[in-house]
């Protein structure tokens, strides 16, 4: 077999493949003899078929076969040879090929860059700290009234914060539009639920009330034939109500399964649950800054075929709601940024890995599953349900080797701590936008 490379850029190859005639001889005769001792031809018996009828019956179809395993065996011998580590599947094209003439052809692939990492010890890895304090305790158990809060009708007139309760129905010139009329509606003043002219105009009305609204829809509404548009809207109030908190007494307790203690227990453990979230919250954060620190300190070439295959896999998971066609739909410049890091990302972790030696913790794995199974009725179904399922303990192998990474960069790397509040990590977003 003879090999000859080119690069065609950064990252791929083409390498072209010749393979003798008799190899592929040798091993055509090789196959056509197997068959013969088992194959069923009309007139002989079984096992007494002659060779050279064999040879005139299957001879194409097994020739055939060879060629197609040999491409697949001899790139792989061939990528060897020259000590290339191919990054997926190649594209092959035949460029000669015939029982007297052997077999050539280019295969086309892309391979894996040669890594060297940028010294640990230079990465600057910024880590969040928080605490939970009293007041952050008050908010949660607030929220968990607010969650069962009722609405107790009152008599005056509709105030923000309130529910109104109302029938209504919408005219564009005086022509009912369709999605405009509704029954019972129930509205909190003030959440934005509606638009804000339509909400607007109902404070100061009370149950047993109707008014005639005139409402314009914004420019940018949905609705195309309504955007822009004034109209009117015919509305019966029939009720308002006010919010009324449940009071934290041992019956509002024992809804979160706290039998007894009464409201000190109910502290303990919505903090212990908030402590959970907590830490959890910031080994995310503080893992992203290592990933962040480490994409940042070193770069990586990244095969457009891994690239490709990471999109795909990342446009599955959002459009798991979606129709195949309108998953298919979406572009691949939505994914490709995060695509390219994830790939740039998985390629240095295996870097750190293989040259740090760092081998995957068995009793992490443990603590792992113990945790993934701890949400359930059932954990130990859980636990077991990984254990036999390879695809499933392997990504929770993956994970558990990536937080070993981490742990491995933080211990090399210049730490700075920056201390945050409870809402901030947990609630990012909230904390950008005031």
């Amino acid at each position: 077999m003879h090999v000859s490379v080119e690069s065609a850029g950064s990252l791929e190859r083409k390498m072209t493949v010749q393979l003798p005639a008799e190899r592929i001889g040798e091993e055509v005769d090789k196959r056509l003899r197997a068959l013969s001792r088992r194959v069923k031809v009309h007139g002989f018996r079984p096992g007494k078929v002659p060779f050279k009828v064999v040879k005139q019956r299957f001879g194409g179809e097994v020739y055939q076969e060879v060629v197609g395993d040999l491409l697949q065996s001899s790139f792989r011998e061939a990528a060897m040879q020259e000590k290339l580590q191919p990054a997926g599947s190649p594209q092959i094209e035949l460029t000669s090929g015939g029982d007297n003439d052997g077999l050539e052809y280019v295969a086309t692939f892309e391979i894996y860059p040669d890594l060297t990492l940028a010294p640990l010890e230079e990465l600057r890895v910024v880590s969040p700290s928080a605490e939970i304090e009293e007041q952050d305790i008050d908010d949660m158990i607030e929220t968990l009234r607010r969650q069962k809060m009722e609405w107790e009708p009152v008599e005056r007139v509709a105030a923000e914060g309130d529910r109104v309760v109302i029938d209504f129905k919408g005219y564009l010139a005086d022509e009912p539009f369709a999605g405009g009329e509704a029954t019972d509606q129930a509205i909190v003043l003030g959440q934005g639920r509606l638009i804000a002219d339509f909400e607007r105009q109902l404070v100061g009305l009370k149950a047993g009330d109707e008014k005639s609204l005139q409402v314009t829809f914004p420019d940018d509404y949905r609705a195309t034939d309504l955007a822009g548009k004034e109209v009117r809207f015919d509305v019966s109030v029939k009720e308002v109500g006010e919010p009324r908190l449940p009071e934290i007494n041992d019956e509002f307790v024992s809804a979160f399964g706290i039998a007894s203690g009464g409201a000190e227990a109910l502290r303990v453990e919505v903090r212990a649950n908030m402590e959970r979230e907590l830490g959890q919250a910031l080994k995310e954060r503080t893992k992203t800054a290592v990933m962040d620190a480490l994409y940042a300190a070193n770069d990586v070439s990244v095969p457009n075929v891994l690239v490709r295959s990471e999109i795909g896999r990342m446009r599955e998971q959002v459009g798991e709601a979606m129709s195949p066609q309108a998953r298919q739909n979406l572009p691949d410049n939505l994914f490709e940024e995060q695509a390219q890091r994830r790939v740039a990302l998985g390629l240095l972790i295996g870097e750190l890995v293989k040259t740090s030696g760092i081998q995957l913790d068995p009793l992490r794995v443990d603590a792992a599953l113990e945790g993934l199974a701890a949400g359930y009725e059932q954990p130990d179904q859980v636990v077991r349900y990984y254990r036999s399922n390879r695809e499933a303990m392997a990504g929770v192998e993956a994970l558990v080797l990536e937080d070993q990474v981490v742990d491995w960069v933080l211990e090399r790397a210049t730490v700075e701590r920056e201390t945050f509040t409870f809402d901030q990590i947990m609630h990012p977003e909230q904390s950008k936008e005031a």
